[in-house]
């Protein structure tokens, strides 16, 4: 398999981009360099997107065999390759093993799930007012889909929209994350050029967003853009594709809450909670930002969750026992630290240690915090959890809602049925019971309200959103016209 990810990927070869400028791909660990990418340019980006677009109908022409034919022999170079997909989500976006592994797993399913796609591409009948009229409709990709890719978890949400966009009928050009290149696009193009798909399925464009992310958007040739990220980018993209009335699939930040009732187990919660506050540093957009715990368990959840967060071990992700590695770059390291520390003066009690060792950051937790505070207010992206308190489950609800985002949740309770009743009450798009924020089910619809996004991935939720519908009549007797 190609490794050698400095150069872009464009209709089936690897070529240096046109600009002068360079991308450089570094270890956030320890600053090792991955290599120096000529980054593409304008040019460059058109005739990836020209190339995918003289593909398409052609790729959706092929039968529902053939694309699971080379769906199955792309899960199954993902499968020989599992080590050296690992390896790079741990030295290039930092991931620890174990999450590092969770993600390649999450990425094969949504794969796996993709085989099954090009035969769920159904079209209809319908009878008709009209006497001798037949009523049709067809299902088709949209066309090229345009694919911005992420840095957090770069190789399963760029795989969760390329996989399915490719299944059901469409291109796709990518523009991979400048932190991670390699996992959230280069290394995914070698695994499609080994798994032998023809030239125009899939592109690949690493460039600065000052160079080409807009000209990204605004190409003529995308039908879709999917785009993984921050809500301030994810509202520029929407703005720029509703210039050019283009569709846009927004999967984009979460301020998640765990609701933390008065009869839930507090070692399993706070357990569950430690998981889904740090994994992944907290750099993950399902993760928890804000626990809010019942007032009769508060303390206690407070003592237990802090003994468990200081257990979690930090530094070198490619230490097989560290849990919270490396920041992504310094810019959200300086971030992080001014959201703590405005919540340390806003009244915030810290409950451990609050270090910063290069661009590692083991565990915060920040207790009697109040929503208005900044690191409850905005999403935190970062290891760090702020414990709230609630004097019954309508507040806490009203706090876990008091919020402009809505992408994920928890709600723990020993009553299951009044934890279901509980979830039905917050506004997001997906919440669990007994459990944390952090899951992804490849069957499942994956998506947020309110500013945490537009549209949902997997599943058939995701062939509504790659595929358009045409209507077809046919007249098969003579239709008298009032002429």
């Amino acid at each position: 398999m190609h490794t050698d990810f400095t150069k872009q990927y464009i209709n089936g070869s690897w070529v240096s981009g046109s600009s002068s400028k360079t991308i450089e791909n570094t270890n956030p660990y320890n600053g090792e360099s991955l290599g120096t990418i000529a980054s593409a340019d304008a040019n460059d980006l058109d005739r990836a997107y020209q190339s995918a677009n003289d593909y398409q109908k052609t790729w959706d022409a092929h039968s529902p065999a053939e694309k699971q034919q080379y769906l199955h022999r792309l899960y199954d170079v993902m499968q020989n390759q599992k080590e050296t997909i690992v390896e790079w989500l741990i030295k290039e976006s930092g991931s620890s093993r174990l999450k590092a592994e969770t993600e390649f797993n999450t990425a094969s399913n949504i794969v796996f799930e993709s085989t099954s796609f090009p035969n769920r591409v159904h079209g209809t009948t319908a009878p008709s007012n009209t006497p001798g009229k037949e009523n049709y409709t067809f299902r088709s990709g949209k066309g090229v889909i345009g694919v911005i890719g992420p840095w957090n978890f770069p190789f399963h949400l760029a795989m969760r929209t390329i996989a399915p966009a490719v299944a059901t009928g469409n291109t796709v050009v990518v523009k991979p994350a400048s932190d991670t290149p390699a996992t959230s696009g280069l290394l995914i193009a070698a695994l499609f050029e080994e798994a032998g798909f023809p030239a125009g399925v899939i592109h690949v464009t690493a460039g600065r967003g000052s160079e080409i992310g807009d000209a990204f958007v605004t190409h003529e040739v995308p039908a879709l853009l999917s785009f993984t990220g921050s809500t301030e980018v994810g509202t520029h993209i929407a703005e720029l594709a509703a210039q050019n009335l283009k569709e846009t699939a927004l999967e984009l930040g979460g301020n998640n809450a765990m609701v933390v009732l008065q009869d839930a187990e507090v070692k399993k919660a706070a357990k569950a909670a430690v998981f889904g506050s740090f994994l992944h540093q907290g750099q993950i957009c399902l993760a928890l930002n804000r626990v809010i715990i019942h007032d009769d368990i508060y303390d206690e959840f407070v003592e237990e969750f802090t003994r468990v967060a200081k257990t979690l071990k930090a530094g070198d992700p490619s230490d097989e026992n560290v849990i919270v590695g490396p920041i992504i770059n310094e810019e959200q390291v300086k971030n992080i630290e001014k959201l703590v520390q405005g919540t340390i003066d806003a009244g915030g009690k810290l409950q451990t240690e609050f270090e910063i060792n290069g661009q590692v950051i083991p565990p915060v937790v920040l207790s009697e915090v109040t929503n208005d505070m900044p690191a409850a207010k905005d999403e935190v992206f970062g290891p760090v959890a702020t414990l709230l308190r609630a004097s019954s489950e309508d507040e806490a609800i009203r706090i876990a809602n008091d919020s402009p985002y809505g992408l994920s949740g928890s709600v723990f309770t020993q009553d299951r049925y009044r934890g279901m009743q509980a979830a039905r009450r917050i506004n997001s798009g997906m919440v669990h019971v007994n459990d944390q924020s952090v899951n992804d089910e490849a069957h499942l619809p994956f998506g947020g309200e309110k500013q945490s996004g537009i549209g949902r991935f997997n599943g058939e939720w995701v062939l509504d959103e790659f595929t358009t519908e045409q209507w077809i009549s046919v007249q098969a007797q003579d239709r008298p016209y009032p002429l």
